[in-house]
């Protein structure tokens, strides 16, 4: 990459600077409109999406910003749709300072999005998750993925996790960043061609149309949607510094607007050098010893019983292989990362006391999640017998199944993909901190619309690995909410007393009317049997023979249930 300062580039001319290979200053495309961003809706999956998004472009010219009937409109979709892709673009935001991201709920569908933004976001709507390697033994597993049971009906014949492990390996995060860099370079000149404007005068014929195509600074900083400078902690350069033709430009002048081909071969060659760095490193690593503090963390069979936290790449912490512990994050053990990845754990309880940006819980099992707050993102995918408990903006949950969420979110929770026998209910639980860690990414206590679910559709055409090309849609199964009977509180303990620097004192999120009359029953049963036990007729001895069988029960109960590993656990820490 080239920091010199440049003067204003002649449009006639071509200069193809040659990047810098430092590799703390080569080019990433950001994950988090491609992880968290796709939304499988087929009116948004365009066969030849250039043409259709420069029409939409041209119909919408006269709007900086798009509200959501506008969007309705021009896409022919729901209302609910349009506003999802609003919630949803919002959520994957490079910049911080729009105002769709620091739009109220009520504000959304009147301040709407930027229309570059838009464009680009209904671009990669096209964009295909990586393949994972191949099982040693594929026909085998084809066999079976998908398909329909003549029981129930349901698309695959797997389980989550016999998905994840019919595989050999997940893609890592390597994998997955090449594979991201290889789709931007190939749609490239299509991007700049959405972003670009045609100067006055020129390019009058047909063939002469691209030559004449220019980008402006403004316009170029809407390509930070998709990529960035910047690694491991790194300062993120925006791409108008890094870039040589609007680098050191005066914010009183702006820069004269860049040929969109000269733009094109410089982020070419910014990709290319990149992904030779990435291949560079993902051959010595599989080549070499494994080493769980690099940025390609691999997503290992759902099987291990290794623990693997570290940091990851730009700003994530990756928590792997836990099984059959209670685990606890807090933030000053996330060492300054802004979202966690937690993969494959299993029999296990975690809880991430944070403030974060994004969540990922992929590939667990049997296990209680319990995630602080999470300020754009949560997704869940191919879990089986998990609670998660969380305070987000937003909820995605993918093919999971037998699962619980307790749920304090802004937005409507998002079922995409084969989930079946998924139940939500009202959030559950606090800690001393929670209201300050919600405060921190923008949560709202008083909105939580847990159980307004919007399912999908079970095919997501992003997702090969769940649901290969050519298999037919179903309709979603509904998802269940807890019996206000069956909704009790989860206890997060205190591990430091007083010293506790938070004030929350209970659940921020107020309980619909049926779950508060049951919990106030529980409490009222309880008390009430306290009082009996505390005032029964009995003997010296024999209180003390109750209090021995009560405390038995209760060792008994710890036992069975598997409690009695989280008090060790947790008075080791």
């Amino acid at each position: 990459m080239t920091t010199e300062t440049t003067s204003t580039p002649d449009p006639n001319t071509n200069p193809a600077p040659t990047p810098n290979p430092n590799p703390s200053s080569l080019i990433h495309p950001r994950r988090e409109p491609f992880e968290h961003g796709l939304l499988p809706i087929p009116k948004l999956i365009f066969p030849d999406p250039t043409p259709t998004l420069i029409q939409l472009k041209q119909q919408l010219s006269t709007h900086n910003r798009v509200s959501s009937s506008l969007l309705a409109d021009s896409l022919q979709i729901s209302t609910d749709h349009a506003r999802l892709i609003l919630d949803t673009l919002s959520s994957v935001l490079h910049s911080d300072s729009d105002p769709l991201v620091k739009a109220r709920p009520d504000e959304v569908d009147s301040v709407g999005a930027d229309l570059r933004d838009l464009i680009l976001f209904l671009y990669i709507q096209s964009y295909k998750k990586l393949l994972p390697r191949t099982h040693k033994d594929a026909a085998a597993v084809a066999d079976v993925w998908p398909s329909t049971s003549a029981f129930d009906g349901y698309l695959s014949a797997l389980s989550p996790l016999q998905l994840v492990r019919s595989n050999s390996r997940r893609p890592s995060q390597a994998d997955e960043e090449a594979h991201q860099l290889s789709y931007l370079k190939k749609h490239m000149a299509n991007i700049l061609s959405l972003l670009a404007e045609p100067v006055e005068g020129e390019g009058e014929g047909e063939g002469e149309r691209e030559e004449s195509l220019v980008l402006s600074m403004e316009g170029f900083e809407h390509l930070g949607f998709l990529l960035q400078f910047g690694d491991k902690g790194s300062e993120v350069v925006t791409l108008s510094q890094a870039a040589p033709f609007f680098a050191n430009s005066d914010p009183d002048m702006p820069a004269a607007p860049a040929p969109a081909t000269q733009v094109h071969d410089w982020i070419s060659q910014n990709i290319a050098s990149a992904l030779e760095h990435i291949t560079e490193r993902i051959s010595s690593k599989e080549n070499g010893p494994a080493n769980s503090s690099d940025f390609d963390v691999a997503m290992t069979d759902a099987c291990t019983s290794s623990i693997k936290t570290s940091p990851g790449a730009r700003g994530s912490c990756f928590i792997e292989g836990i099984s059959k512990l209670s685990f606890v994050k807090q933030p000053s053990d996330l060492k300054g990362s802004s979202s966690v990845k937690v993969l494959n754990c299993h029999d296990s309880i975690l809880y991430i006391l944070a403030p974060l940006r994004y969540a990922t819980i992929y590939g667990c099992s049997d296990a209680t999640i319990v995630l602080g707050a999470v300020g754009k993102a949560v997704r869940v995918e191919h879990c089986e017998r998990v609670h998660v408990i969380t305070a987000a903006k937003r909820v995605c949950i993918s093919n999971c199944r037998e699962c619980v969420f307790f749920l304090g979110v802004n937005q409507r929770p998002l079922m995409v993909g084969d989930n079946h026998k998924l139940q939500v209910a009202p959030y559950n639980t606090f800690y001393s901190e929670l209201e300050e860690h919600m405060a921190d990414v923008g949560i709202d206590a008083t909105i939580n619309r847990w159980d307004e679910t919007l399912a999908l559709g079970v095919v997501d055409p992003h997702d090969s690995l769940s649901h290969p090309a050519g298999v037919p849609d179903v309709q979603a199964e509904p998802v269940a909410r807890v019996d206000p009977d069956q909704f009790t509180n989860f206890l997060i303990p205190n591990w430091f007393g007083a010293e506790s620097p938070g004030s929350t004192k209970d659940n921020p999120f107020q309980l619909p009317e049926a779950y508060l009359a049951s919990q106030q029953r529980n409490i009222k049963n309880l008390g009430e049997t306290k009082k009996l036990l505390r005032e029964a007729p009995l003997e010296e001895n024999q209180k003390r023979e109750l209090s021995s069988a009560l405390h038995l029960l209760f060792k008994d109960w710890l036992y069975a249930s598997g409690n009695v590993r989280q008090l060790y656990c947790l008075q080791g820490d």
